[in-house]
């Protein structure tokens, strides 16, 4: 959702409009379906969305045969789906609305999109793979609908089509910057992905040199309409995510801050900074950046910003792994547990965050607790398939168990992935070995 100085913005440009006098009834019509969204800037996001929904809903009632307002309309259903839905009503007709939409102009780049946008829900996304395969044909220099189709590709863990993806959308940015197109800020959201992609799939020499070539892009001053440098913050959640997704808990827990933040953006690193500590069984240090946190979640709520369900979430991780490292283990597993069973979708980009069921499992397993651990390990795989971590911790749970064909499995499938890379990560060498040696037996 837009924050405050967007909808003003928005209510603005709305307002021009209607000075224009538009002559004929659509367009009128057009501009009432979009003052529902942007009216009364001060309303809860939720009663704002309902009101679009409604005005996009009569707008597509009153020109059935109006391909634009029905697209819209699919989408701002989409955007209605709630995670506590089991039955993803919306969601579902949404996406009726664009496949249909797709048949009848297979090369509307809007249809592709939301399309794509519609599917990247778990247990959804195979629905995607033709929209997603489709779009890049579409749009073959749009920097941002080369990227679009790695939603599904990551949905999926097929990570050579997500890294291939997201190469091309870098690539094309940097070919429009160069001619003065614009479109360059569209490369830190592919690299979020891609370095994400890189980590999953044992190629994490290939992310760090990414990382390093983000040190020498040029600053910019906005991305998206935002007055922001993109660098700084990817800069921030990509080190951050580089050595969490790594186990380097030393280079964790004394990672560097990063200049010219944001404020709220340091969350990041006090939360890698957090898990490091604990990891390393120092948890006055744990404690020291849980309690920036809460500072900073502190301000996020008197200031009332658009953040502060992710701070909270955060904080609370944070704390759950400074639980862990004094020995508060119910506790710090309830916390971990509570921040799982809400979270309904995986975690596809560098973006510093891991997984809360994943961080429980391994929990569990630090506490001698495999058969609960694999439960929660298979149990994030089924939002997140192919997690370099899941993977591997849930074929150590099972082989923990005695349970050798399903550990082996899951090795396989680690090792699958990791294919044709140099990776050195010792859970990959682990896996390896456990499978040479059964292949010896054999």
């Amino acid at each position: 959702m837009p924050d405050a100085k967007l909808l003003k913005r928005g209510w603005e440009e709305i307002k021009v409009a209607k000075s224009l006098h538009p002559k004929t009834a659509r367009e009128r019509d057009y501009i009432a379906a979009v003052v529902s969204f942007y009216r009364h800037p001060g309303k809860k996001d939720d009663k704002r969305q309902q009101n679009y929904l409604k005005g996009m809903e009569k707008l597509h009632r009153r020109y059935p045969d109006d391909h634009e307002a029905a697209a819209l309309y699919a989408f701002a259903l989409k955007d209605s789906d709630r995670d506590d839905d089991p039955t993803h009503a919306k969601r579902k007709e949404a996406a009726a609305i664009l496949e249909k939409l797709l048949l009848l102009e297979p090369n509307h780049p809007g249809v592709a999109h939301y399309l794509i946008h519609t599917y990247d829900y778990p247990g959804m996304a195979e629905l995607g793979l033709p929209a997603a395969r489709r779009y890049a044909k579409i749009a073959p220099a749009a920097p941002h609908a080369l990227h679009m189709p790695s939603h599904i590709f990551a949905q999926l863990g097929l990570w050579q089509e997500d890294i291939d993806s997201n190469l091309a959308s870098v690539a094309a940015s940097r070919d429009a910057s160069m001619t003065h197109m614009g479109d360059e800020g569209h490369q830190y959201h592919a690299m979020e992905s891609l370095i994400y992609a890189y980590l999953q799939s044992g190629r994490e020499a290939e992310a760090q040199k990414l990382i390093e070539q983000v040190k020498a892009l040029p600053k910019m001053k906005s991305m998206y309409g935002v007055d922001a440098d993109p660098q700084v913050l990817a800069l921030l959640s990509y080190s951050a995510s580089y050595v969490l997704e790594l186990h380097q808990w030393e280079k964790a827990a004394d990672l560097p801050m990063t200049p010219g933040t944001d404020f709220g953006d340091d969350v990041i690193t006090y939360f890698a900074r957090a898990i490091g500590s604990a990891h390393l069984g120092h948890p006055e240090e744990a404690r020291r950046n849980v309690a920036e946190i809460q500072s900073i979640y502190n301000q996020v709520v008197t200031k009332k910003l658009p953040f502060a369900d992710w701070a909270d979430q955060e904080r609370k991780e944070a704390e759950a792994w400074a639980d862990h490292a004094e020995g508060k283990d119910e506790q710090a597993l309830a916390l971990l547990r509570g921040i799982a069973d809400k979270q309904k979708t995986g975690v596809f980009g560098a973006t510093g965050d891991l997984p809360a069921r994943e961080m429980l499992a391994d929990m569990l397993v630090d506490l001698k607790r495999p058969e609960q651990a694999l439960a929660e390990y298979e149990a994030e795989l089924k939002i997140n398939p192919g997690r370099f971590d899941s993977l591997y911790g849930a074929g150590r749970a099972a082989e923990i168990l005695k349970m050798p064909d399903k550990a082996n499995a899951y090795f396989e499938e680690l090792v699958k992935m990791c294919a044709g890379t140099l990776s050195g990560r010792p859970e990959l060498t682990y896996a390896r070995n456990v499978l040479s040696t059964l292949a010896k037996r054999n």
